[in-house]
């Protein structure tokens, strides 16, 4: 669309303003720029209230034809009770269930809030303009025939987004199924969905019209309770990014679970969702996670960036907690809307049988969940009543003998002891003991779990969604789960999501040392000199741009030939490395281009040979401009560090396990630009390679801090430099001081 959408990408350019100097930042806040974003964000929240709270809604198309998406939407809106006053707006029809109708929405004598619009895509047009001139602010379109399918659609949808514009309405869809608000002062079922799901305080949005109604049936048959739902279809104007704003402030909702399949404007995402998710869990399903494969790129950061890695650091950067399946999203809400937030990953396992007690253990354990030696005084005192044949460890195994009362006990046990976070209980109904009396046991202790702040989750092997049965009075329900690894896999994500709210918040912070001039001089002056695009950037200008931003380098020089090349080690002093220099062969290494730990001239003249000799042997003697001679750095780990472009979310920062094998072993972190302190701090920590930085078998520590200031100032780079299309530092040595670039390669667009 040529129109400039609320949910659009922007180019980096215009994002600049995020890098301000943090000293500055609080006065920023609390003046013009702050307040001005503020009165807008305020201004947007209330334009949505209109979908949610309308005191009346037209449907336009509601149809007498039983079946069909006008009357079903018409009729779910009056029988559910919608607490408003409800026109149906047909051209011919004297009245629809029984209810007056009028030709057009002009023609209805009272006010109209929300318009629900179900006529063929080519009248939607003449239908919005009526609706502006009507005066109403809010617009859902359910029918399809716009972008999604091509064509003439993509103009249809243009015209629609500017109509409504125009007449400063507001619209989701359009190619959407509607809006639930089961708020009992509304009760508003404006979709044509059948079901109508239990209230409660989970909120939902989803940009597939088609998962919607299986959505809503999932929802009533785990009796999770939603507080509004929204189908927003092809996000012409209202998007995920308006909604997560909505939601923040609304006091019906307390988690937020979304269905994604692509994103608009991410880093508006990332920065509503940073401070929304440290008041209200945010859990998503990312559909695309499955790429072909990586992307063709130059560079070994551009082939490491498939297609999902942005939306994981987005959702890493801001908080999310991302699930792999609708049937987890549904868990982890369950657990999250009912159970306090856990406070680590200490486990408990209280089981009447020993298989099902060593699964869950096993499903916990691959999770990254810990069970601990439970206390003396937890042992001492399950010795007092549990049978003889009881085995003690974690997991607690009670036996098949174990009544309601042993669990109980256990459970008031397990309550008091400190180093337990999180208890399961898991029942495997016997002969003997009926799941009401356990899940009695369970509903009777269940608030003094909520009232400590320590999570209760059950696992009644073979019966799903058993929250109605093990909800206690004062409100306090124990989500139950049919099977161990759906137990372990909620847990899981919710101590992830507890680990995200006890880090600091983090800033963009301004390294020291950096010269923006002078880097933008040497981009230019690149570009200008190029013949086509993009360019790579020769060596000389990869060194002086880098030390322009204050990254250390190895010390090296370029010789063209072989005289020069002995001369130059000896300026350089051995031992020394010999490497091809040449603007047309990416990874030097793949062609025999690097010759290593070179202690005289006579050994560096014999590499310059060999890499002579090789490069003709393949016919590419004329790619070789010369060679660059570099100090050898032989302690160190070897990571990578890089950027690269993604079309919709823009720079990619990458930190990882570094040298040869950086695209075979895939020990990698991906980041989207700016990075905060926070996210630098945690790249170099989410990686395999940081038990090497850290000190592997008595090596020495690495510079763990100084590899952290690269992040920020390779992103700062990314910031200031738009025209890099890609970049390698690779390897980067990590030393015990400091670190030392050793080799890098940049790609300009």
């Amino acid at each position: 669309m040529k129109a400039s959408r609320s949910d659009g990408y922007k180019p980096v350019q215009e994002f600049t303003r995020v890098m301000k100097d943090p000293a500055a930042d609080s006065a920023t806040k609390h003046g013009t720029e702050g307040t001005i974003f503020e009165e807008s964000k305020a201004v947007s929240i209330d334009s949505l209230n209109v979908f949610f709270n309308p005191s009346s809604i037209a449907v336009i198309g509601a149809s007498t034809r039983k079946g069909s998406i006008g009357n079903e939407l018409f009729r779910d809106l009056v029988c559910q009770g919608y607490n408003g006053v409800v026109y149906p707006v047909h051209p011919q029809a004297e009245a629809v269930a029984s209810i007056k109708a009028y030709p057009s929405v002009l023609d209805i004598p009272g006010n109209v809030d929300l318009a629900i619009i179900i006529v063929p895509a080519d009248t939607v047009q003449q239908v919005v303009e009526q609706c502006g001139k009507k005066g109403v602010r809010g617009i859902v379109v359910i029918s399809a025939g716009f972008a999604e399918s091509g064509g003439e659609g993509v103009a249809r949808q243009e015209r629609l987004f500017e109509t409504v514009r125009r007449y400063g309405m507001r619209l989701i869809g359009p190619n959407c199924m509607g809006v639930i608000n089961t708020d009992p002062l509304v009760n508003m079922n404006a979709t044509f969905s059948p079901v109508f799901p239990p209230a409660g305080k989970v909120a939902f949005s989803t940009q597939s019209g088609a998962l919607g109604l299986a959505i809503l049936e999932y929802a009533r048959t785990l009796n999770i309770g939603i507080s509004s739902f929204v189908s927003l279809g092809n996000r012409v104007d209202v998007s995920s990014n308006d909604l997560l704003e909505y939601w923040e402030q609304d006091p019906a909702t307390d988690v937020i679970l979304l269905y994604l399949e692509s994103f608009g404007n991410p880093r508006r995402f990332v920065r509503i969702s940073r401070n929304l998710t440290r008041k209200k869990p945010v859990i998503a399903v990312k559909s695309g996670r499955t790429p072909a494969g990586s992307r063709a790129a130059a560079s070994h950061t551009g082939a490491l960036a498939t297609a999902d890695v942005a939306s994981e650091a987005l959702f890493a950067q801001a908080g999310i907690i991302r699930v792999d399946t609708l049937e987890e999203l549904f868990d982890v809400a369950n657990l999250l809307t009912n159970q306090p937030v856990p406070r680590g990953r200490n486990v408990a396992i209280l089981t009447n049988g020993g298989g099902p007690g060593i699964l869950t253990a096993d499903a916990c354990a691959a999770r990254g969940l810990e069970l601990p030696v439970l206390s003396q005084a937890t042992l001492s005192g399950l010795r007092n009543f549990l049978p003889e044949r009881s085995s003690l460890a974690n997991p607690i195994d009670m036996t098949a003998e174990a009544t309601a009362e042993h669990y109980g006990k256990a459970m008031q046990l397990l309550l008091q002891d400190e180093r337990i976070h999180i208890v399961i209980v898991v029942f495997v109904p016997p002969i003997v003991i009926q799941p009401e009396a356990v899940a009695a046991a369970i509903r009777e202790l269940s608030p003094q779990y909520c009232e400590q702040g320590k999570t209760l989750v059950a696992s009644f092997m073979g019966v799903r969604g058993a929250a109605i049965e093990l909800g206690s009075q004062e409100g306090c329900c124990v989500p139950s789960f049919a099977f161990p690894e759906a137990t372990a896999t909620a847990i899981s994500k919710a101590c992830e999501y507890n680990e995200w709210l006890a880090q600091p918040k983090g800033s963009v912070r301004f390294p020291h040392g950096i010269d923006k001039i002078r880097g933008e001089q040497i981009v230019k002056s690149a570009i200008e000199r190029a013949k086509e695009r993009p360019v790579w950037l020769d060596a000389q200008s990869v060194s002086e741009l880098l030390d322009a931003y204050g990254i250390r380098t190895v010390p090296s020089k370029q010789a063209r030939t072989i005289e020069q090349a002995a001369e130059v080690a000896r300026e350089l002093g051995y031992p020394v490395a010999v490497k091809l220099m040449s603007a047309a062969v990416t990874h030097k290494s793949d062609v025999g281009g690097v010759k290593l730990d070179l202690h005289s001239a006579k050994e560096v003249e014999r590499a310059f040979r060999q890499i002579k000799e090789q490069m003709n042997g393949m016919k590419m003697g004329s790619l070789m401009e010369g060679v660059t001679i570099q100090q050898m750095v032989s302690e160190g780990v070897e990571v990578i560090v890089g950027i690269t472009q993604d079309p919709s979310f823009g720079p990619l920062i990458l930190f990882g396990m570094g040298g040869i094998y950086a695209e075979f072993f895939k020990d990698v972190a991906f980041r989207i630009h700016p990075l905060t302190d926070v996210d630098a701090r945690n790249m170099v920590r989410s990686v395999k390679a940081y038990h090497l930085l850290e000190g592997f078998r008595g090596a020495e520590p690495s510079d763990i801090k100084a590899l952290e200031q690269l992040l920020l100032r390779v992103s700062r780079m990314a910031e200031d430099l738009p025209q890099i299309k890609e970049l390698d530092l690779n390897p980067v040595k990590a030393l015990k001081t400091g670190y030392a670039v050793v080799d890098a390669r940049i790609l300009l667009f």
